[in-house]
């Protein structure tokens, strides 16, 4: 049974466990602004001396992404407990694809993911020995552009470094790496994905896994499924992703993404 903890927050349950992943974007901000009653649960989380993690599907290194929060106004101590999707992969490409080649899909503004290794970006798709996809083309919003480009090269394998489908950024909806890996299986190719919902990322930014563990995130395909694998708790925040799709009953939407979810909030608020 879910439980709703919009009227009494979170604090009812923050005793029950030991470890927090809480998701960034959706939860702490809107990527635009901070979410104030957010940012509070983590003073308190930090006062509690809780242990937390705030784990995003961001195609950038921790490192980007502090900066970024740093920007937004969120102070040092909580901005350090980033660990990003986009850190995973650069942990993988700098071990298991050192001196290979790569095609980047994705804007500029995330070329600081391959910064240590950019000598290997090649300017053409059928150059390189695999695809690094961490969005879309700053100039191609279009699915139907990438399903007819990466058509081609089905022979590579894509890592993608965001797993997130669509994202929202203020009021405007915007497709995010993981539509593009879809797009990419559609077609035949193979991915390999880093982020929610998959394993080894709690693994890699936790060393308490063994603990009661609570994840709160807005996204049912990510943070909850994710959540569902490990066998952890989970919160799902309602306004966020999925806040224009919530029907009379709410278990019908769960059943929708075949998820199960232990507590629900309309937004994150102690």
């Amino acid at each position: 049974m879910t439980v709703n903890l919009s009227d009494k927050g979170i604090k009812e349950i923050v005793n029950n466990f030991d470890l927090f992943f809480i998701d960034i974007w959706g939860v702490i901000h809107n990527g635009i602004k901070l979410n104030i009653d957010a940012v509070n649960v983590l003073s308190e989380l930090d006062n509690l001396e809780k242990e937390y993690v705030l784990l995003t599907n961001a195609p950038r290194p921790n490192s980007d992404v502090i900066k970024f929060l740093g920007k937004l106004g969120l102070d040092e101590k909580k901005s350090s407990k980033v660990y990003t999707s986009g850190q995973g992969s650069l942990n993988y490409l700098s071990n298991e694809k050192k001196g290979c080649k790569f095609f980047h899909l994705g804007p500029e503004r995330d070329f600081g993911l391959f910064k240590s290794f950019q000598s290997l970006k090649q300017a053409k798709a059928e150059d390189a020995d695999y695809l690094l996809c961490t969005g879309l083309f700053d100039d191609h919003g279009d699915l139907e552009f990438y399903k007819n480009f990466l058509s081609k090269h089905r022979n590579k394998v894509m890592v993608c470094t965001n797993p997130d489908l669509i994202v929202d950024r203020g009021d405007v909806r915007e497709f995010c790496a993981g539509s593009i890996a879809k797009v990419f299986e559609e077609v035949g190719g193979k991915v390999k994905y880093f982020g929610k919902p998959y394993p080894l990322v709690y693994k890699k930014s936790s060393s308490i896994l063994n603990s009661r563990v609570l994840c709160i995130g807005d996204n049912l395909n990510t943070d909850i499924k994710g959540a569902n694998i490990q066998s952890f708790k989970s919160l799902l925040i309602l306004n966020g992703v999925h806040k224009n799709e919530k029907p009379n009953n709410i278990n019908k939407l769960f059943e929708n993404y075949q998820v199960n979810v232990d507590y629900i909030q309309e937004k994150l608020k102690w």
